[in-house]
């Protein structure tokens, strides 16, 4: 039995999807610098969860793609810096680790299948 969602709902994941992205790129952001190598860990399993979770919230990859623009973006922001020299990657090995980590699980999570519906067991043919 497939769901299907209504567009004004369809929109409202996607929308939500991309604040979380942005939300977990800029926490990953300050957690991998800040206890390394837990916090890189931490970062990353988040970035995992908030693609998988995308992937089954949406029920098709663009759940993956939308969450993936917002921590994409969360993640070139912060690494711009500013005039003042002030920035959050630094180009470290665990900055690396976490952009590029970050791009892999966005790439595995896009390329999973969707499990099916189990449908109900066949019945033997009436005679």
């Amino acid at each position: 039995m497939s769901t299907t969602m209504s567009t004004p709902v369809k929109a409202a994941v996607h929308t939500a999807l991309v604040l979380l992205g942005l939300l977990v790129g800029t926490a990953g952001a300050l957690v991998q610098g800040g206890w390394f190598p837990g916090g890189l860990l931490l970062a990353l399993l988040a970035t995992a969860a908030l693609f998988y979770g995308g992937l089954r919230a949406a029920d098709s990859q663009l759940g993956v793609v939308t969450s993936g623009a917002g921590w994409l973006a969360a993640v070139v922001v912060l690494s711009l810096g500013r005039d003042e020299g002030d920035k959050l990657f630094w180009g470290g090995i665990a900055d690396l680790v976490y952009l590029l980590g970050g791009m892999a699980l966005a790439v595995i999570c896009a390329t999973l299948s969707m499990v099916p519906q189990q449908r109900p067991p066949a019945r033997p043919l009436d005679k």
